[in-house]
């Protein structure tokens, strides 16, 4: 029981400070699974990932679920730590909708939610690095991908799905 209680809380606190969606998530995810709680290796949460990016769904969610389970070897493990990563966004949602009509034009709020748009950029790259291990390197090529796809993305306003599908392709020639 106890185990599941330091996941609820844990998980309560990352989804209560995971602003910018799954991907800033990980690297407070990485930090209270990996070192803090020792419940999963790095290797392990590299892999599990990996599967969350395959499943559909959040990644913050999916991973949650498979940690969980990881963890306690049992559904009730997931369930504890989806229902926890997911709880402090339903009742932020709540608060906010209810005030956020009345407050849209203060300035001080517009200011506060420029500010988040920043942290949030710098928690995905965050997350980005943080998959950066012995295992998954950056190369040559993955950075070729990626300034393509900047580039295309950016400059020439390329539809995201069609960039997505292209970048696989381009993987799957560059190391295939």
């Amino acid at each position: 029981m106890e185990l599941y209680l330091s996941l609820f809380f844990s998980f309560f606190k990352i989804g209560l400070f995971g602003f910018g969606g799954g991907y800033a998530m990980l690297s407070l995810i990485q930090h209270e699974v990996v070192e803090k709680h020792e419940w999963i290796s790095m290797s392990d949460f590299t892999d599990i990932v990996a599967i969350s990016q395959s499943t559909p769904g959040p990644i913050a969610f999916n991973s949650a679920t498979y940690i969980g389970y990881t963890a306690t070897q049992s559904v009730w493990g997931s369930a504890v730590c989806t229902f926890a990563v997911s709880l402090p966004s339903l009742i932020l949602m709540v608060i906010m909708t209810k005030f956020f009509l009345s407050f849209r034009g203060n300035r001080y709020v517009a200011a506060a939610i420029g500010g988040l748009k920043t942290v949030v950029v710098g928690l995905i790259g965050a997350g980005a690095l943080l998959l950066v291990n012995e295992e998954n390197f950056i190369d040559y090529k993955s950075v070729l991908i990626f300034l393509a796809a900047f580039v295309l993305t950016f400059k020439f306003k390329m539809d995201p799905i069609l960039m997505l599908v292209l970048a696989g392709a381009a993987g799957y020639f560059l190391y295939g």
